[in-house]
């Protein structure tokens, strides 16, 4: 039995991790000599007594035809593995002091050879915080880069969406196996990128969503990726844990500014006092990268400078209203001094070329 089929055979084990598999590899290069180990040999290993009786008949009754079931049922779901030491294990990865042992994957894998920028932030953005992440997606996609993520609610969603929407791509990191869509209201965005980018998850089937396993996931988030934006985070947010460790592999940290009086912009403000690069635009990230990576100029251009009418005079008034917050109509009304007729026929106009987007509650925002 080769090192791919008892990595694959141990990570399917109950209690077997992956600081366990990394003592076993580094002693015993032919995975297979494990098979001759004794319970004794496994309790040098941290194993309880009991845990170690398992493993050893585990392993005595470890065949070729339990191993070719297990792997039936993820042809059947259509998810494919790639080990550690594999051609195409992700490059990135290599670099990090803990890369997994076995990625499990549906989707493109090549795209994780792309341009890769990380995007996360807060479960519960504000209108500003969820439109600035799908804008800056959509950019960085349009420049051929890849944005990486974690189809959280909020801010993960927000990125993967507009990454979508051009062909730079977008991986999903997952914090459960890879048949759990989760959260479940994310069921239409887990298929639009199983479809069109990269589910990717160090769990094997039948692993569910537990909060133990979200830090560990945000590893590869950031080991995937040349740096972190953070666009809308709390002091406290689990985001920042994602910062940590992009920091400990050596990546780039970018922050989105936000209002001070927000307590969703206190984390991101709190990076760029400690030195995180401010970002506005993608061009802020994309600079940092200038002659070290390709990039498709001539769609971002394209992308990022979309000729549209100019606005009349009533227009513009609308516009620079809702730059300083999103309105209500009820509040566009007192402000515009407008007649209802003439306000619906404003936004109506705006709407159809985009300087404008209506959110839940008849609420108008720019994007």
């Amino acid at each position: 039995m080769d090192n791919r089929s008892m990595l694959f055979a141990l990570h399917h084990m109950e209690g077997v991790g992956s600081k366990t598999i990394g003592r076993l590899m580094r002693q015993f290069p032919q995975l297979c000599d494990i098979l001759s180990l004794r319970s004794a040999d496994w309790l040098e290993f941290g194993l309880t007594p009991a845990r170690a009786e398992q493993m050893v008949r585990g392993l005595r009754n470890l065949t070729e035809a339990q191993l070719d079931a297990k792997r039936s049922r993820y042809e059947e779901l259509h998810i494919e593995w790639v080990v550690l030491g594999d051609d195409r294990y992700p490059a990135m990865l290599l670099e990090t002091a803990d890369p997994p042992w076995i990625l499990y994957y549906r989707g493109e894998l090549d795209i994780v050879n792309r341009p890769c920028i990380a995007m996360v932030g807060t479960r519960t953005p504000t209108a500003y915080g969820k439109m600035t992440a799908e804008r800056l997606a959509g950019s960085l996609s349009a420049a051929g880069v890849c944005v990486v993520s974690g189809l959280a609610r909020g801010i993960d969603s927000a990125a993967h969406e507009g990454a979508l929407r051009s062909h730079g791509g977008t991986i999903a990191v997952l914090g459960c196996s890879i048949e759990t869509v989760y959260p479940p209201e994310n069921k239409s965005l887990y298929r639009k990128i199983s479809e069109c980018g990269l589910l990717l998850s160090e769990y094997p089937l039948d692993t569910r969503p537990h909060p133990g396993l979200f830090p560990q996931r945000n590893r590869i988030i950031a080991g995937l990726s040349l740096g972190v934006v953070v666009v809308e985070a709390a002091l406290k947010s689990g985001s920042l844990i994602t910062v940590d460790q992009a920091l400990e592999a050596s990546r780039d940290v970018f922050a989105v500014p936000g209002p001070i009086s927000s307590p969703k912009s206190e984390g991101t403000l709190s990076l760029l006092k400690q030195g995180a690069k401010l970002v506005t635009e993608a061009a802020d990230i994309l600079e940092e990268y200038a002659g070290r990576i390709s990039l498709d100029q001539k769609a971002y251009i394209m992308n990022t400078t979309e000729v549209k009418p100019a606005l009349s005079k009533d227009e513009q008034k609308i516009v620079d209203m809702l730059r300083i917050r999103p309105l209500t109509i009820d509040e566009l009304l007192s402000q515009s001094q407008f007649t209802f007729g003439h306000l619906h026929s404003v936004l109506i106009n705006l709407l159809m070329t985009r300087r404008i987007v209506e959110l839940p509650g008849s609420v108008y925002a720019v994007p």
